[in-house]
C-alpha cells in the first residue's frame, strides 16, 4: 500500500470559552492533543497565539473543527466556527480547512471517563482531546483520499 506523503497538521476545536488544539506527527498519521487555548474578550488576540502555534508547530494545513448538528445542518456554533475559519485563513500562510467534527467532545469525555479521569480532569483535557479526535478524522479520510 502507497503511503500518502506526510504533512504536519493543526487541528482546533473552537468553543465559545476555549479552543482545543492538536498536533499531528510528522508523518501526517496520528494525532495528538497538544494544549488549549483559553478564549479571551479580543477575537484578534485569541487569533494572534494560534497563528503563533502555527508557526511554532511548522503547521502545513490547519483543520478547523465543524460542529455540524446531527441531522446535518448547520447552526451558530457552525457559523462561528466557519468565521473564525475565515479569519485565520487571512493571517496564515497555509490552508486552513473545516472538517465535520460531530461528536468529538463527547467521545473525548467517553474515552477520559473509561480511563478513569474525574470530572475536574476531564473538563481540563476536553478540548485538547477533541481537537485530536477531530484531528484523526480528518488525517484518515485524508490518507483514504489519497491511496485511491
Amino acid at each position: 500500500m502507497n503511503r500518502p506523503p506526510g504533512i504536519r497538521a493543526l487541528g482546533l476545536d473552537p468553543g465559545s470559552k476555549r479552543i482545543g488544539v492538536a498536533v499531528s506527527d510528522l508523518s501526517g498519521t496520528i494525532a495528538s492533543p497538544l494544549t488549549v487555548v483559553q478564549r479571551s474578550r479580543s477575537k484578534r488576540h485569541d487569533l494572534d497565539q494560534i497563528v503563533a502555534l502555527v508557526q511554532e508547530e511548522e503547521a502545513e494545513i490547519v483543520v478547523v473543527g465543524l460542529p455540524i448538528n446531527m441531522d446535518g445542518s448547520h447552526g451558530p456554533a457552525a457559523a462561528a466556527a466557519t468565521g473564525f475559519a475565515r479569519a485565520l485563513a487571512t493571517l496564515v500562510d497555509v490552508p486552513v480547512e473545516l472538517h465535520d467534527e460531530r461528536r468529538t467532545t463527547v467521545s473525548a469525555d467517553q474515552s477520559m471517563i473509561a480511563a478513569g479521569l474525574d470530572a475536574v480532569q476531564r473538563r481540563q483535557r476536553v478540548d485538547k482531546v477533541a481537537a485530536a479526535i477531530m484531528l484523526q478524522s480528518w488525517l484518515d479520510a485524508r490518507a483514504h483520499r489519497l491511496s485511491r
